[in-house]
């Protein structure tokens, strides 16, 4: 497809990368000239400097030829007037990063009006992800598949673990609970696992499980669960409002500490339920006043990324509580994930994913069967779920064992959705027309079921 991403930030940049590495073809606006020079030179993509509210500007950037326009400026009017015009220049389809709340409570008569396809707010996207890892508080990471009806689950395994020396192919068997460990993170490696793995201890395990058997997976496994009833939140910005409007209507108390006093006011007028201190969360003793030793879960969210890996580290070391820490800016990727921060949840990378989802929705309408796709162990694997069509590549998959099929290594076939029963596969499970498909592997690329199988 033919893209125009508006905006040289560093969401438009990790999309210009991700879709040009997909095949697709991508132009870059940005008025910034030198930016655009500086950013553009490591991506095989085109770039024209100029306003994307400027008709001549998207002219020049073949709007005529665009089948997508997504606008990720850092000014919300400027990304909603940039799909209006490209809407009205070359009719194509066109996504909106909309910040703003006032707008965002507005957004489907906006969309309506504009001809939005999509909008995302990054802080609702953020808060909605935190809010589902404090419901299933043992998970590190959780991924959605089959409309919710499956979870791929990454959690670290106990020390102290039953299963630890276990085959994974005695798991099920032995516990009574059906799933699959589907991938294994072990001393920085990636390792697609077969059946004869064992579990080793400091594994971190990515497990298909349905939602009404993780608990239990959980207990199976030796990963001590307890629901999180309080939550204490510090930071007072946008991402905390929202999560603390999910977690309120979940009946969870919430603690949000805050240093600003004016959005202390503001915040106590619009969450009334929670209780709003107004200091600064960096501060030892007030920490302790506030009771951080007792809380169930901990969620780092101020504006600065070294004040939160800081908060969380301590109340790994003061408490037991589940820890989750935002990083907006921080790249040292090996070092933080080195660190016990818990959950590091970035909402640029939320927004990313969401926005190349509807891209691979596209697809769908044309030459790609994948229905979604998630990036896995930063980004060195893939979960992707592909629908089994009834076309000629794909019947000659329709009906053969899965044993007998002559599969890429490194990948695994995790999952099979059948008009809403989950099957978790064995190797004489078959594939059928109109079932979904989810497959984890470390291959990039694939863009079709039949890709699975070796060349």
């Amino acid at each position: 497809m033919n893209i125009i991403i508006v905006g040289c930030g560093k969401v438009g940049l990790e999309l210009a990368d991700q879709l040009s590495a997909e095949g697709h073809a991508v132009t870059m606006m940005d008025t910034n000239s030198q930016l655009m020079k500086t950013a553009l030179g490591p991506l095989d993509v085109q770039g024209v400097v100029g306003n994307g509210t400027s008709y001549r500007a998207q002219m020049e950037a073949g709007i005529l030829e665009a089948d997508l326009l997504i606008a990720v400026t850092d000014i919300d009017e400027t990304s909603l007037l940039s799909c209006l015009i490209a809407k009205k220049a070359g009719n194509c389809q066109t996504i909106a990063r909309v910040r703003d709340p006032s707008y965002f409570e507005e957004i489907r008569f906006i969309k309506e009006e504009l001809g939005l396809s999509m909008a995302i707010n990054p802080d609702r996207a953020a808060a909605a992800y935190i809010a589902r890892l404090i419901q299933i508080p043992s998970a590190m990471e959780i991924d959605s598949f089959a409309k919710g009806r499956v979870n791929l689950v990454r959690f670290q395994v106990p020390s102290d673990s039953p299963l630890i020396g276990m085959p994974l192919k005695d798991i099920s068997g032995r516990s009574g609970v059906e799933m699959l460990v589907c991938m294994i993170e072990r001393n920085g490696e990636v390792i697609i696992p077969d059946g004869n793995r064992s579990i080793e201890q400091g594994d971190a395990l990515w497990i298909v499980v349905n939602l009404p058997r993780i608990q239990k997976m959980f207990r199976v496994f030796g990963v001590r669960s307890h629901g999180i009833k309080n939550v204490m939140i510090a930071g007072g910005g946008r991402v905390a409002f929202y999560l603390a409007q999910s977690l309120i209507r979940s009946k969870i108390r919430v603690k949000l500490i805050e240093v600003n006093a004016a959005k202390c006011r503001r915040l106590s007028e619009e969450l009334p339920e929670a209780e709003i201190v107004c200091g600064d969360a960096t501060d030892e003793q007030l920490l302790h006043e506030e009771g951080i030793e007792d809380t169930d879960a901990f969620v780092s969210l101020t504006n600065i990324d070294e004040e939160n890996i800081m908060l969380s580290l301590y109340a790994q070391k003061v408490s037991d509580a589940k820890r989750i820490t935002k990083i907006s800016r921080i790249t040292f990727e090996e070092v933080i994930n080195n660190l016990p921060l818990g959950t590091v949840v970035c909402p640029r990378t939320i927004t990313t994913e969401r926005i190349l989802r509807y891209v691979r929705s596209m697809e769908n309408a044309s030459d790609s069967n994948v229905e979604t796709l998630y990036h896995l162990a930063g980004d060195r694997a893939e979960a992707l779920e592909f629908i089994v069509r009834d076309n000629a590549q794909t019947r000659r998959m329709v009906d053969v064992p899965l044993m007998e099929l002559k599969l890429k290594s490194d990948l695994l076939i995790c999952c099979i959705n059948r008009g809403g029963v989950i099957i978790t596969p064995g190797g004489r499970d078959t594939l059928q027309i109109g079932d979904t498909v989810i497959v984890v592997t470390t291959h990039k690329g694939l863009r079709d079921l039949t890709d699975i199988l070796k060349d």
